[in-house]
Order: C-alpha cells, then sequence, then structure tokens
C-alpha cells in the first residue's frame, strides 16, 4: 500500500511539473500586454525625439536620455538590419548636438526639422518595438515653398527602465541612401537637390 501511495504521489508530482512546464513555457513565449500608460508614454518618447534632436538642449545630454545607456543607433537601407554608427551614452550624447562645452550651432546640424508620424508599436518578451515614417520639413521656402520630404522611417526597440521607457536601439531605414560605416564618410547632403 505505501508503494501504491508512493506510486501515485510521484505521478501527480510528475504531472503536475508537466503542466507547470507547459504552462511556463507558453506564458514565456508570449510577449507582455502593453498598457494603455505603456503606449501613452512610449509615443511621448517617440514624439519628443525630434524636438529634443532639433534643438540640441543641455549639451547634448538631454538627448542621451531618450536611450537606456548601453543603447545603439543605427542605419540602413532596408528594414531589418543596420549599420551601428552610435553606441553608449557618450556617442548618442555628440550625436544629439553636444561637443566638449556645448551644443554645436544650429547651422551646423542644417534646417531640416523632423517629423515622426504613424508609429506602429507592439510588444515584445523584452519591452516594445515600433516602426514609424520620418518627414523632415526644411525652413527655407523658396518659389515651391517649404520643403516635406520622406526619409524613410525608424525601426525602434524599447525598454521600461525605473526612469521610464526608453530607446534601446532606434535605426534609421531610409532606402534611398547608400549608407557608409562611419558616419564620418557620409557626403554632406545638399537638400537644394532633393
Amino acid at each position: 500500500m505505501n508503494k501504491l501511495v508512493g506510486l501515485s504521489a510521484l505521478y501527480a508530482l510528475g504531472t503536475a511539473s508537466l503542466i507547470g512546464g507547459v504552462v511556463l513555457a507558453q506564458s514565456s513565449a508570449a510577449p507582455a500586454k502593453l498598457t494603455a500608460q505603456d503606449l501613452l508614454d512610449i509615443r511621448q518618447l517617440i514624439d519628443g525625439y525630434s524636438h529634443v534632436l532639433d534643438n540640441c538642449t543641455n549639451n547634448g545630454n538631454d538627448y542621451a536620455d531618450l536611450y537606456t545607456p548601453d543603447a545603439t543607433f543605427g542605419v540602413s537601407s532596408e528594414w531589418g538590419t543596420a549599420k551601428i554608427w552610435f553606441r553608449g551614452r557618450e556617442q548618442l550624447r555628440r550625436a544629439g548636438g553636444g561637443t566638449e562645452t556645448t551644443c554645436r550651432p544650429r547651422e551646423s546640424q542644417g534646417y531640416a526639422y523632423h517629423l515622426t508620424i504613424n508609429p506602429v508599436i507592439t510588444a515584445t518578451q523584452t519591452g516594445a518595438r515600433a516602426i514609424s515614417t520620418l518627414l523632415t520639413i526644411t525652413n527655407d521656402t523658396n518659389n515651391r515653398g517649404d520643403i516635406v520630404h520622406w526619409e524613410g522611417g525608424y525601426e525602434d526597440t524599447f525598454e521600461k527602465t525605473p526612469a521610464g521607457w526608453k530607446f534601446k536601439s532606434r535605426v534609421h531605414v531610409w532606402p534611398e541612401v547608400q549608407w557608409t560605416d562611419r558616419v564620418e564618410d557620409m557626403p554632406a547632403r545638399k537638400l537644394e537637390d532633393e
């Protein structure tokens, strides 16, 4: 009888472990749900990015603060790939206009203002991701008026940190551009030719 009770207990324990393992596997495979507040916070991050990029503040630190400390910014001519141009806080700070002591002069960054539109935000197992469209508008009215230019879009991953949602990676995808491996090697843009 003790042997039967022992076998029954072992069988019950094995069955419970199996069911628990299946439930755990199923729950770990499904992405977490994003709350309405998560979606709002991520959208605010996406929308605020353009303002911070176009108006360097706090010597580029406000731009770097949009990212996790180990984040990356890359470029690509196709969705799903990237050439990483900037990695980590200091490189991102400089990408956001920072120098040794202050922001670069606005003229050195050109007069195109960024507009990120139509983000599609989805949950992932580690946070969230989004794709969006990037437009720029130039502040140089000519006989064609102010020029709105399509510049591809962004492919983002996000991480929720104690300080809120941050970019884990951002890739500027623009199929019309043949990106170089390093930002220093890119030829200067001529907006009047675009």
